[in-house]
């Protein structure tokens, strides 16, 4: 496969798994702030989904105060903010064209009649497509390379911004402004049935963490992600014959999470940790950019 249609791939996976949480991030701070004022707190939630988005810099460049006109818009629709869900699926869209042979006529119908109100409904709907009609070749993993490396940095981000930012340093864990925020943190990656199915128990940040980090059966956990992710890379070694510098990362930092349990975690620090994660995911988007992409 030439290098420009596997990058063309991998883009197109990352932009819609990008927009599907930028949307989900928006609908559960809308929850957040639905909540009386008791349950929400001093913090301002629509200020955090900026963090979470990681363009917090960018959104003060633009404008002076962060609510949900102004978040929602720059979030959703603004041309200035290169990851808003507008672009994000633009450049899907044009990523899809350019690679339109590759790509089966379902999942081009999805992506080409994507907009902002369908984003969630369109990330699945393209994710399963993939799914069940892709050929099981390199153009199939390079997508879902892109799609895994995108939710792991997503699933990270709103797990640290939970630790380090939105809990009030004031607030006791486990008070009810604790509870409502985490179940807006699982609410925004889907897990919220998941964590009662496994757990049984009321919402603990260490069984929350642990889920959403270490747990294999989650698929949006970091552990899902990166099993998928070597899985993947392992598979387009065996087709091209070679192993390199990006299969070598992605095992190590699935082996680290592998041989990690949470009373570690949060003994070294758990915002550390995510921060640590974070950096290396992204230098296995660099690696694999050098190793096949460029």
């Amino acid at each position: 496969m030439l290098s420009r249609t596997a990058e063309s791939l991998y883009w197109l996976a990352r932009y819609i798994e990008r927009a599907e949480y930028l949307a989900r991030t928006i609908e559960a701070t809308l929850r957040a702030t639905a909540l009386p004022d008791a349950y929400v707190g001093k913090s301002n939630e629509w200020e955090s989904a900026l963090l979470t988005a990681g363009i917090e810099d960018t959104f003060y460049e633009f404008h002076d105060e962060a609510n949900e006109r102004t978040v929602v818009d720059f979030l959703s629709f603004s041309l200035d903010n290169p990851s808003s869900i507008r672009n994000c699926i633009e450049n899907a869209r044009l990523n899809s064209r350019s690679v339109r042979t590759a790509l089966t006529s379902e999942m081009w119908d999805t992506i080409n009649s994507a907009w902002i109100r369908f984003v969630q409904e369109t990330s699945l709907r393209f994710d399963g497509s993939a799914y069940r009609t892709m050929l099981r070749n390199d153009a199939y993993w390079f997508s879902r390379l892109g799609l895994h490396l995108e939710r792991a940095d997503n699933t990270a981000r709103i797990l640290d911004v939970k630790y380090h930012v939105l809990l009030p340093e004031e607030e006791h864990v486990g008070g009810p402004l604790d509870y409502y925020q985490w179940t807006s943190i699982l609410r925004s990656v889907s897990a919220l049935t998941a964590y009662h199915w496994v757990y049984r128990e009321t919402l603990k940040p260490w069984l929350i963490a642990d889920l959403l980090i270490l747990n294999e059966s989650l698929p949006r956990s970091l552990a899902s992600c990166y099993g998928n992710l070597v899985r993947n890379l392992d598979q387009i070694g065996v087709a091209y014959g070679r192993q390199g510098a990006a299969q070598r990362h992605a095992r190590g930092v699935r082996n680290r999470l592998e041989h990690s349990n949470m009373d570690d975690l949060f003994q070294r620090g758990l915002h550390e940790f995510i921060q640590e994660f974070i950096a290396d995911n992204a230098r296995l988007g660099d690696t694999i950019s050098k190793q096949y992409l460029i």
